[in-house]
């Protein structure tokens, strides 16, 4: 890689990084720091990963003003910067060179001998997660990029010495278009971010123009239960002859077939799994739920097409203990566990409550839930009260804003007054007093959303403390 260092030295000079406090912007940060180049960045938060970043070298300042930019020569911003900052304005004023974030990674990614892309409405994270572990783990060495802290990992990026470059290709924006992966893995397509696309025909011809990114040889691994993957995998058969194009799954049609998933006295979880017509494994995970075996499945294809030997990819996806914030154990007081995940939308809400209810065995399911974002609770309200119900009991709090003003009649009751289950919209504070109230032992408690709806699951373990 030395010499693709000293290619983007050459290329991008001094990067400046805003919203560097972000998963994806100091993943780029961290990729750059690994090069070799100098960097700093700006967070409106003083968060802690940019302590972490200081650590490595970067300057990192809390605030936005136009003297943090130094004698930066390229500017990398986050989605959520826009012209008003008083940062990105003087970048435009002076003239630098700005790149958004995938802009960036991408610049870190050439070079390697393979690229892969992970993407998909959910389960990119974890899927992405499971890859760059199990490469790892077999010693290739491989460079990752993940929209989360990984614990098997250390991080949420590194430059690796091997051919690989593993990274979650975010669809929200379209920015996946930016990359040119020689892999993609498809966990699956549905209607999602339809305050940037519009309409769900507009997502799925997003997945469509990614797919024909892929070089001659190319390989896109899509999910054959799922109908938009498995429709993209279609399409691309019939449209591209010159690519390898292969599906994953419990459905009969899949290429590489799982059976007989089923959970284990110790807590694992395992499927059969035929590759390719051929003899059946056993894929054996420490994380729970079906669409975990999915995910690791799609990892695998992966190992098979890198050429690893399958008995060996198969010990190092046993070995992946999960992704921040994807089912994530905050603590287990008195045999009542607290689980957070990210689910923020109705399919990842439902896979996160079976995974959580498959745990909770005979005991209760508690959750409190987080909408985010007015849009999607508008367009999504009657399927997020459908996979709540899956709970015992349910606590709603008010929205999560993000980047959106208030849409009028948009409000958190639209899914609590629909769920099945007892259910109210609380405060988060009086969420939590519910919660601990409510849960005996061998029950289940999940804090769920893209919030700020994760800093209750601590809150939940002291309480029952």
């Amino acid at each position: 890689m030395a010499l693709r260092a000293t290619e983007l030295h050459a290329e991008l000079g001094k990067v400046h990084l805003m919203g560097v406090g972000g998963v994806g912007v100091s993943a780029v940060a961290r990729l750059l720091l690994d090069y070799g180049l100098e960097v700093s960045g700006t967070d409106a938060k003083d968060l802690p990963v940019l302590e972490s970043l200081r650590e490595r070298g970067a300057r990192i300042e809390v605030g936005y003003d136009p003297a943090n930019l130094g004698d930066a020569q390229t500017v990398v911003i986050s989605s959520i910067i826009k012209p008003g900052n008083p940062e990105y304005d003087e970048a435009v004023r002076r003239g630098l060179k700005i790149l958004h974030r995938s802009e960036g990674l991408e610049a870190t990614m050439r070079g390697h001998e393979k690229i892969v892309t992970i993407a998909g409405t959910h389960g990119k994270t974890t899927t992405t997660s499971l890859t760059a572990h199990m490469l790892k783990a077999v010693g290739a060495r491989p460079s990752f990029a993940v929209g989360a802290n990984i614990p098997s990992l250390g991080t949420n990026a590194e430059l690796g010495e091997g051919g690989y470059f593993v990274a979650e290709a975010d669809e929200s924006d379209a920015s996946f278009l930016n990359y040119r992966p020689d892999v993609i893995i498809v966990t699956n397509v549905e209607a999602d971010h339809l305050d940037h696309y519009g309409t769900e025909e507009a997502v799925h011809q997003a997945f469509v123009d990614f797919a024909r990114l892929l070089p001659t040889d190319g390989l896109l691994i899509c999910c054959a239960d799922d109908p938009g993957a498995n429709d993209l995998a279609r399409k691309m058969r019939e449209e591209r002859s010159d690519l390898r194009v292969v599906t994953y799954g419990f459905s009969e049609y899949a290429d590489r077939r799982l059976s007989q998933a089923q959970s284990t006295d110790d807590g694992r979880f395992s499927a059969l799994v035929q590759l390719d017509g051929s003899e059946s494994h056993t894929l054996d995970l420490s994380v729970p739920g079906q669409h975990n075996l999915l995910n690791a499945t799609a990892a695998l294809s992966v190992g098979i097409d890198a050429g690893l030997e399958i008995d060996e990819a198969l010990k190092a996806l046993a070995s992946f203990s999960g992704a921040a914030r994807r089912f994530e154990l905050k603590g287990n007081i008195d045999n009542v566990r607290v689980y957070d995940d990210y689910a923020h939308h109705p399919t990842e809400v439902l896979a996160a409550l079976s995974a959580g209810r498959t745990v909770a065995g005979e005991g209760h399911l508690h959750v409190v839930f987080q909408p985010h974002l007015f849009s999607r609770t508008k367009e999504f309200y009657r399927e997020f009260a459908k996979a709540l119900s899956l709970a015992d009991s349910v606590a709603v709090l008010d929205i999560y804003p993000a980047r959106e003003e208030p849409i009028e009649g948009v409000t958190s009751e639209l899914i609590a007054s629909r769920v099945e289950v007892p259910t109210h919209v609380l405060s988060p504070a009086a969420a939590v007093a519910h919660v601990v109230e409510q849960a005996e032992p061998g029950d289940v408690v999940m804090t769920i959303g893209a919030g700020d709806v994760t800093a209750l699951g601590p809150q939940i373990v002291a309480s029952l403390s």
